[in-house]
């Protein structure tokens, strides 16, 4: 039995352009439920058809689409946002992801990259143009230079510890499945569970985590041993 396709909802304040991704993708199997010209009724529209990835431009007049991104992430919890911006600078890359977006794209990628990362982004990766998830990560490492020491940090297992520190060198679940030789459902609920527990929306903030207690370095030495 197939599985059912990926729901998308397209977000853009230009017609044409957000009318042919959402035709580009529906011609490649996606179930395009919807598209939204701005910040307020993108909100609206996905509370509507609740679509397993969203994407958002950053430019969408009045508001924001880094607002409506915290929106969406905030009141439904099961729908993932992925950016497809003209802009790739640093300061709107960071500023959508601490909004919540499980990823970022300039809209120069091609169509197989676009289908690729709302694939990914849909499996729960966190999918960024070449050069940009280093860009995130490295704010990251910079604000964990003073980490929050008052909280007593949740127990985890050993396995999610092990899950942990891999989705922190950005491997996708089906490469911490092959490594650690169990299945890829297992690896989900795995990462399912530690999101619980650490009170975490996606794996972008995961591997914030993972970066901010040194568990990123811990996973390279021991592969190197």
């Amino acid at each position: 039995m197939s599985e059912p396709p990926v729901t998308v909802m397209v977000v853009d304040d230009h017609p044409m352009w957000r009318d042919g991704v959402a035709r580009d993708l529906s011609e490649r199997g996606f179930d395009v439920r919807a598209t939204a010209s701005d910040a307020a009724s993108a909100l609206r529209i996905a509370q509507a058809v609740t679509p397993d990835v969203v994407l958002m431009d950053l430019n969408l007049g009045d508001t924001s689409g880094v607002q409506a991104t915290l929106q969406i992430t905030q009141e439904i919890p099961g729908t993932r946002v992925l950016v497809l911006s003209a802009s790739g600078e640093h300061a709107d890359v960071l500023e959508a992801v601490k909004a919540g977006a499980s990823g970022y794209l300039v809209k120069s990628a091609s169509a197989e990259e676009l289908v690729d990362a709302v694939r990914r982004t849909a499996a729960g990766d966190a999918v960024f143009t070449a050069g940009l998830a280093g860009l995130v990560l490295g704010e990251y490492r910079r604000m964990a230079i003073t980490p929050d020491s008052e909280h007593q940090a949740p127990q985890l297992t050993e396995r999610e510890t092990e899950v942990l520190r891999l989705v922190a060198k950005g491997m996708t679940a089906r490469q911490i499945a092959n490594k650690l030789v169990i299945s890829h459902r297992t690896v989900e609920n795995h990462v399912q569970s530690t999101l619980r527990k650490l009170q975490l929306h996606n794996r972008v903030e995961l591997a914030r985590y993972a970066i901010e207690h040194g568990l990123d370095q811990d996973g390279e030495q021991e592969e190197e041993s």
